[in-house]
């Protein structure tokens, strides 16, 4: 985060450190907050815990979900046993993206001979919530980051995202069965769909006739099933000499 929240919501996944084991729970540190907070046994694992030893040690680093707040005294319960595989894995991945975001953003600082960062945060705090989401509008060269920095830094920050950013592609894959009504005529009309299907950007694979494989990539995934509907209504154009199902994958 750029400019962290001073306290977590109820139900966000949060990373944490167990910084002292007690008989009933342990005390731990919110790693993107520096607060404490307090981790109950009952809270530790599902089941019934003789020895919380066996589950956690001090100096453990974990993924837990914040169950309790109290803003007033700046409490915090957290939880293990609440947080799922994928919730888990998902908050990992995610610090792992947001501290790259964070370098890149103070190799831009460095290239644009900037050695007091503490204005610049300020004014990005009021436009983006994450490293990550800054770094990916300066991917896209969104002005507002010149705006709000200036030439000298967005430019930077513009060259720094495209040499370090790949963008996500998204490929969806649908399976085709298509034959012709009658004909040889109509046979021939096959050969013409299928590589018409090719120039508009879907690969196909054929699997033994009638079944074929079609696949498209694009950087969003409407975009690339907005490709797989051209497929479609082109081979719709020849329902009278064609036979033909489409099943996404």
């Amino acid at each position: 985060m750029i400019v962290p929240k001073p306290l977590p919501e109820e139900g966000e996944v949060v990373l944490i450190k167990i910084n002292k084991v007690m008989p009933f729970g342990a005390y731990c540190t919110l790693t993107e907050y520096n607060i404490d907070a307090y981790l109950p046994i009952a809270e530790v694992a599902a089941g019934w815990i003789k020895n919380i030893h066996e589950f956690i040690k001090e100096g453990q680093s974990d993924v837990a979900k914040v169950i309790f707040v109290d803003p007033e005294k700046r409490a915090v319960d957290i939880s293990l046993k609440k947080v799922s595989t994928k919730e888990k894995k998902d908050k990992l991945a995610e610090y792992g993206l947001e501290k790259r975001s964070e370098q890149l953003f103070r190799q831009a600082l460095k290239k644009a001979g900037i050695a007091d960062d503490k204005a610049v945060i300020q004014k990005l705090a009021t436009a983006f919530a994450t490293y990550t989401e800054l770094i990916n509008a300066a991917y896209n060269k969104d002005q507002k980051i010149e705006k709000l920095l200036g030439s000298t830094l967005a430019s930077a920050l513009y060259e720094i995202a495209e040499k370090n950013i790949k963008p996500k592609i998204y490929e969806v894959s649908y399976k085709l069965e298509l034959s012709a009504r009658n004909g040889q005529a109509n046979i021939d009309t096959i050969k013409q769909v299928l590589g018409q299907l090719e120039k508009l950007g879907i690969s196909v694979i054929y699997e033994g006739a009638p079944h074929y494989l079609l696949k498209t990539k694009a950087e969003t995934y409407p975009k690339a099933e907005s490709v797989i509907k051209s497929g479609e209504n082109l081979l719709s154009s020849h329902k009278h000499q064609l036979n033909y199902t489409l099943t996404k994958v």
